[in-house]
């Protein structure tokens, strides 16, 4: 559904003319779009690997499944609810992936607050002494984000340019401390498993986790460099961003040397393509991310599409590569159904080609876009030299919508419920059994 919505806002780049509708303008279907994939698609995604991992790693049963059907009606409701909002032009006004107004973001803020508790408990009861590392990477993810709900809807701070600090904040705390964060746990579990083998380093793994805690924290407000705020508070930004080269080498390394000696498996799996792209964009991504932040950078990329691809190479190169890898691994062993290979083969190669296209084209043309401006070329003259770059972006956009109607046929294929096969019996039987 939100991939659905994201491409048909992609297609309104090329066709403009395409719809009169108010409801479905560019300016409603963009929002619809973001929050259904955040909240909609990956937090739920999220969660529901993890009740496994917290119940797996703990040696014990979930605290309470009744409130965990809570919390899941509570999500789906806020997602529900928000969108008819959002395309019916009732908003949270500029406040990029917050524009769910605060009643709807409450029945979503609840449901965080019973999936914590629900994890917490299940983990203070574990059989076993020991805290696995994806549980400190959950519970922190956890935290961080009921805290920045309240921090982002609490209206004593949010007039002027309190306001703009408190969307930096808040836009890159949801990208980093709640996605980011809740995804580097699950791979911390479902790699290792995948591979039926120990991770490569718990120091390293324990070093990645405090120091993405002490850098990620102070990193929003590099959004806006060369804007009204402190140029202190700029500063500070971009050097924290720099900071996060160490939780990222540090993970990567962690992943790749987990991997080590599994390379011939590659082509045989249909889960560790997924992991390996997810780790490589991780690397890859979250380096462009710092080097971005950068003022010599900002003052060719900001405001142009290259942070479209970006944003794009993180939320779909590494978060949601690395939770269809945690899907495919987990649900053959609940379900007892392979899904058929090439099907899985045609959702990869499809996604991740794609994802190419679509992020290719918008850094390209991005570059071109920032550098027409620095040299006072007409605003128009950029719409124009962009119309290309946004055909390409409708055709990598249109791979990765394809893709996720397999993954969905994927799923329900594993998920469905096998018919029992009754055997016919012989006369022969019939009578050794009277």
């Amino acid at each position: 559904m939100g991939t659905l919505v994201g491409q048909y806002a992609g297609m309104k780049f090329v066709w403009p003319d395409m719809d009169h509708t108010s409801w479905l303008s560019f300016g409603r279907l963009r929002p619809v779009h973001t929050n259904t994939v955040f909240w909609g698609w990956a937090s739920m995604a999220m969660i529901g690997l993890a009740y496994f991992v917290i119940a797996r790693t703990s040696n014990t049963t979930i605290h309470s499944y009744k409130k965990a059907w809570i919390a899941w009606g509570l999500f789906n409701l806020s997602v529900l609810l928000g969108n008819i909002c959002l395309m019916a032009g009732i908003n949270n006004g500029g406040g990029e992936y917050r524009e769910f107004i605060w009643p709807v973001m409450l029945l979503f803020a609840a449901g965080l607050l019973i999936t914590f508790r629900n994890f917490y408990l299940t983990v203070a009861h574990r059989k076993i002494s020991e805290i696995y590392i994806s549980n400190w990477f959950i519970l922190a993810s956890l935290t961080w984000t009921i805290i920045l709900v309240l921090i982002a809807y609490l209206p004593f701070y949010q007039n002027g340019l309190g306001e703009t600090i408190i969307q930096g904040y808040y836009m890159h705390q949801g990208v980093g401390m709640w996605f980011m964060t809740f995804s580097l746990g699950l791979v911390y579990y479902y790699l290792p498993s995948s591979l039926n083998k120990p991770i490569y380093s718990y120091s390293l793994g324990v070093l990645a986790f405090w120091t993405q805690m002490l850098f990620y924290t102070l990193i929003g407000t590099h959004h806006f460099v060369f804007s009204p705020l402190p140029w202190w508070l700029q500063t500070v930004a971009i050097v924290f961003s720099a900071g996060m080269f160490i939780p990222v080498v540090t993970g990567t390394t962690n992943f790749l040397m987990t991997m080590k000696g599994s390379w011939n498996h590659i082509s045989k799996s249909y889960v560790l393509p997924f992991f390996l792209v997810g780790v490589i964009f991780y690397f890859v991504g979250s380096t462009q991310g710092s080097l971005q932040a950068f003022r010599f950078t900002n003052f060719v990329w900001h405001f142009t599409d290259f942070n479209v691809a970006h944003s794009h190479m993180t939320m779909y190169g590494i978060i949601t590569f690395i939770l269809w890898g945690c899907i495919y691994h987990i649900l053959p062993k609940l379900t007892d159904r392979e899904p058929p290979q090439v099907l899985v083969g045609a959702h990869f190669w499809m996604a991740f080609i794609g994802l190419f296209a679509y992020m290719v084209s918008l850094m390209a043309g991005g570059t071109l876009k920032g550098l027409s401006w620095i040299d006072g070329h007409p605003f128009i003259e950029s719409v124009i030299l962009m119309k290309p770059f946004w055909l390409w972006r409708a055709i990598g956009g249109s791979l990765m919508f394809v893709s996720h109607i397999i993954f969905a046929f994927n799923f329900y294929y594993m998920v469905k419920k096998k018919v029992p096969v009754e055997l016919p019996v012989s006369n022969h039987q019939k009578k050794i059994v009277a």
